[in-house]
């Protein structure tokens, strides 16, 4: 626990929650512009279910790189100040502050999260959305964004605690955000390969045109559930390589 708030305190002049709040409001504004134009177009679509989708697809693109700036801001810290010795010399094992590093770049993710879930209840009741608001359906929405962050986590934190130069660790994010945005396009056996496609893949909410008119289905957790365990397989496996090798890394 006195990592995790040693990393936040490292953090204070950083303004990282504000940077990463301000990026999400632009992805926001964005989603619901995209989505009110689709409503005045075709009121019948008026429903949580296309906010949910939209925001699932904007996620795909936006997240990502701001997984990897988020990463980057608090992994940079080390190499810059090249604290890496002096946090030795303190008896600070590379594992535990690899550690602290990584629930401090999740808790930030997750308050983007949650700001999410009450930005689309917020927008739906001004929208004047006559269903009640789907509580179930949003927690199917936040636990797979939740978990397709901790694995991206995980992966940038791996780049960019292992390179000094940051630049690297944001052009995979960046190549991250192309991948989930037309992760859709991809074959279902490619898509499942990369974390990135997960956005979409784990929201609870799909679309098809049924002659040439736009439904919605909401996919059965038991469909989910399989998915969400390839992921956390695959993000143990990438922490714990991440970890094990920046622990035996040269300073």
């Amino acid at each position: 626990m006195k990592l995790i708030g040693l990393e936040f305190y490292k953090l204070r002049h950083k303004h990282l929650f504000l940077m990463t709040t301000l990026f999400l409001l632009v992805e926001i504004g964005w989603a619901f512009m995209a989505t009110s134009m689709s409503i005045t177009r075709n009121p019948l679509i008026a429903r949580w279910e296309t906010l949910i989708l939209m925001l699932s697809t904007m996620n795909g693109l936006f997240l990502p790189i701001l997984s990897a700036i988020c990463v980057s801001r608090i992994c940079d810290m080390e190499h810059k100040g090249n604290t890496w010795k002096l946090l030795l010399t303190a008896s600070v094992k590379r594992g535990h502050l690899y550690a602290a590093k990584y629930i401090c770049a999740c808790l930030v993710m997750l308050w983007i999260c949650i700001l999410q879930i009450f930005s689309v209840i917020a927008f739906g009741i001004i929208k004047g959305i006559e269903e009640p608001v789907p509580f179930l359906i949003l927690a199917q929405f936040l636990s797979g964004t939740i978990l397709t962050n901790m694995v991206i986590v995980a992966l940038q934190q791996w780049v960019s605690m292992a390179l000094k130069n940051q630049a690297f660790a944001l052009t995979v994010g960046m190549i991250g955000g192309f991948i989930g945005m037309a992760a859709d396009l991809f074959p279902l056996d490619v898509r499942r390969f990369f974390v990135w496609s997960y956005y979409t893949g784990l929201s609870p909410v799909k679309q098809n045109y049924v002659n040439e008119q736009m439904q919605f289905t909401i996919q059965d957790l038991s469909i989910l559930l399989p998915l969400m365990a390839f992921l956390i397989i695959a993000g143990i496996v990438t922490y714990l390589a991440g970890s094990i090798q920046i622990s035996r890394q040269e300073v």
